[in-house]
């Protein structure tokens, strides 16, 4: 059904979540790896989180959003869509980019898992020391 139809693209990423996102002009319908984005998330506060952008600029109703996310958890991934929706919206609009700024959409979560060193049991955590 989307596949001809011309769209807004974004990718968004928090922790280790990567989402594309496809904004289609339509009539606010939310798909999230090919399922609805109440039947994805159980959480309503999650909900709120992908529909954030698209409410702050009034334009819930006008668009269908069409989103592949994989890795990290469920809070990742939703951080990661509201990230892609709100790149995809400065595609359609300049003027968008002052009200997501401000919101603090555009600004990509850098906090993601510090790597295991060689030598300890997890970053940072060291093996129990032993006297004898």
């Amino acid at each position: 059904m989307y596949e001809t139809k011309p769209y807004f693209y974004g990718t968004g990423r928090r922790k280790d979540s990567v989402a594309r996102v496809r904004v289609y002009a339509g009539t606010g319908k939310i798909t999230i790896n090919d399922r609805d984005l109440d039947n994805y998330f159980g959480l309503e506060t999650l909900k709120l989180i992908v529909r954030a952008p698209l409410v702050l600029l009034g334009v819930e109703d006008k668009y269908d959003v069409v989103v592949r996310v994989n890795g990290g958890g469920v809070s990742g991934q939703a951080g990661a869509i509201r990230h892609g929706i709100s790149r995809a919206m400065l595609q359609q609009s300049d003027e968008n980019r002052a009200v997501l700024k401000k919101a603090g959409y555009l600004t990509r979560d850098p906090r993601m898992k510090e790597r295991k060193k060689y030598g300890l049991k997890a970053a940072r955590r060291a093996p129990q020391f032993s006297k004898r």
